[in-house]
C-alpha cells in the first residue's frame, strides 16, 4: 500500500534526522551504488534493512492511538457507570439478536449466497434497518470529509443516540467456529484523508458473529465437505448458520503495522519492460476506446 510505505519512509527519515547512527550507518561519506559523489544512505536504503528486523516490527500500537493520529478523533472507552453506553449496549444487543434470527431463517436471503464474504453485507444492512428504527437511536453510513457515503473501509455504521448526540461505531464481522483464535488478519484500517469515515469522538465497536459448518437441508444434517475454517464456502442445499455474537470495545484493541511493497498489472506489463511475448488460439482484440 502506497500509504504504508511512504509512513515507513517517513519514520525512517525522522529517525535518521534524529539520530544519524540508528539505522546502522557509520560512514555519512558512503556513497550509494551509482552515485557519483559520496552521500549518507537515502531513507529508503535504510529502511529495508530496519524491516528485516523482526525485533523491530511495529507491534501492539493502541488502535485508538492510530485513529487519533490519523483523524484527530478520539476512541472514548465504554463507561460501566454510564447509563447512556449501558442503554446503547443494550439496544445494540437486541438488534444483533434479531439480526441472527432473521438470518438464520430457513428463507433467508443469505440462504441463496455461496460465500461467506458475500453474507457480511446482510449483516451490515440489517444491523441499519433494525437500529436506525430503534427508538431514541439513528444509524446510518458514516461519510466521507466530502459527505460521500462510502461502503468499503472502517467502519462501516455510525450510531447516534438522540437524546445525548453521543456517537458509537460498530463495524460487523463474521467469522467461522474455531477460526476464534486464528491469527490471519481479520481488520484493517487504512488512513486517508479523502476516504476517512471516523470524523467523530465516539465508542468504536466490533460485533463478530460466529457460524457453524454449513449443514445439508436434508435429514442427515452432516457438514458440508466443503467447508473450512475460513467458511469460505458452502455446499449447494447447505445453510448458514449464526450461534454467537461478541461486540468488542475497541478502546482496548491493539493492531500491528504490516510493510508491504506492491504493484499493480499495469506497473508490470509495461510495454518497455517485455521481452517476450507469445499467444495461441488467441484472437486479436482492440482495445476500447
Amino acid at each position: 500500500m502506497r500509504w504504508l510505505v511512504a509512513f515507513l519512509l517517513f519514520i525512517a527519515l525522522a529517525i535518521c534526522r534524529a539520530t544519524p547512527n540508528a539505522f546502522g550507518v557509520t560512514d555519512e561519506s558512503e556513497a550509494r551504488p551509482g552515485s557519483a559523489t559520496p552521500a549518507t544512505k537515502a531513507p529508503v536504503d535504510q529502511l529495508i534493512p530496519w524491516l528485516f528486523d523482526e525485533d523491530r516490527q511495529l507491534r501492539g500500537i493502541a488502535f485508538k492511538e492510530v485513529i487519533f493520529d490519523a483523524t484527530g478523533k478520539r476512541v472514548l472507552a465504554v463507561d460501566p457507570n454510564n447509563e447512556i453506553d449501558q442503554r446503547v449496549i443494550k439496544q445494540i444487543s437486541a438488534a444483533c439478536d434479531e439480526t441472527m434470527k432473521r438470518l438464520n431463517a430457513p428463507d433467508s436471503a443469505i440462504q441463496n449466497v455461496g460465500r461467506i464474504n458475500e453474507v457480511s453485507a446482510y449483516f451490515e444492512d440489517t444491523l441499519r434497518e433494525l437500529l436506525s428504527s430503534t427508538s431514541g437511536l439513528s444509524c446510518d453510513s458514516p461519510r466521507t470529509i466530502q459527505g460521500k457515503v462510502q461502503h468499503s473501509g472502517y467502519p462501516d455504521l455510525r450510531i447516534i443516540d438522540l437524546a445525548s448526540r453521543r456517537v458509537f461505531y460498530l463495524d460487523p464481522k463474521l467469522y467461522a467456529a474455531g477460526s476464534r483464535n486464528s491469527s490471519f488478519r481479520t481488520f484493517y484500517f487504512e488512513p486517508k484523508k479523502a476516504t476517512n469515515k471516523v470524523r467523530d469522538d465516539a465508542v468504536h465497536f466490533i460485533v463478530g458473529f460466529e457460524h457453524q459448518p454449513p449443514q445439508h437441508s436434508g435429514l442427515t444434517g452432516q457438514p458440508s465437505p466443503r467447508y473450512d475454517l475460513a467458511g469460505e464456502r458452502r455446499e449447494k442445499n447447505g445453510h448458514w448458520k449464526f450461534t454467537h455474537w461478541d461486540l468488542v470495545d475497541l478502546s482496548h484493541f491493539k493492531v500491528k503495522l504490516k510493510a508491504e511493497f506492491q504493484g499493480s498489472n499495469r506497473d508490470m506489463y509495461r510495454a518497455e519492460a517485455i521481452v517476450a511475448t507469445g499467444s495461441v488460439g488467441r484472437d486479436s482484440v482492440e482495445p476500447t476506446k
